[in-house]
C-alpha cells in the first residue's frame, strides 16, 4: 500500500469553509478519479494554530502505479480547483510514503 500524503497550513480566516469543502468536495473528487480507496484527514496538534490549522490529508493507494497515475492525469486539475477557490489562503506540500508494517 503507498499513501499519497497532503500537508496543509490553512489561514484560520477560511480554516473551517476550507475543511467542509475538502471533506464534501475535494476528497470525493479525488477519490473519484479511481487512483485511491479512501482518505482520512488529520490535524497535526503539535504544531502552532495562531495563524491557522494544519492538516494532512492521507490517500490510500493499491499501488505506486495508482499515485503516478494520479499525478500525470489529475494532481494539476486538482490542485488548480483548490487555489481558484482559496488563493493564497494556504499552503500544500506533498509526499509519497510506502506501508511497511
Amino acid at each position: 500500500m503507498i499513501i499519497y500524503n497532503v500537508t496543509v497550513k490553512v489561514n484560520k480566516n477560511i480554516a473551517e469553509a476550507w475543511l467542509i469543502w475538502l471533506r464534501k468536495e475535494h476528497i470525493p473528487d479525488i477519490i473519484g478519479t479511481a487512483c485511491f480507496k479512501e482518505a482520512t484527514v488529520l490535524h497535526l496538534i503539535d504544531t502552532d494554530d495562531s495563524e491557522g490549522p494544519t492538516f494532512a490529508i492521507q490517500y490510500l493507494a493499491n499501488s505506486k502505479d495508482d499515485v503516478d497515475r494520479y499525478l500525470d492525469q489529475y494532481a494539476m486539475e486538482m490542485r488548480a480547483r483548490g487555489t481558484s477557490r482559496w488563493g493564497d489562503n494556504f499552503i500544500a506540500f506533498r509526499s509519497i510514503l510506502e506501508v511497511i508494517n
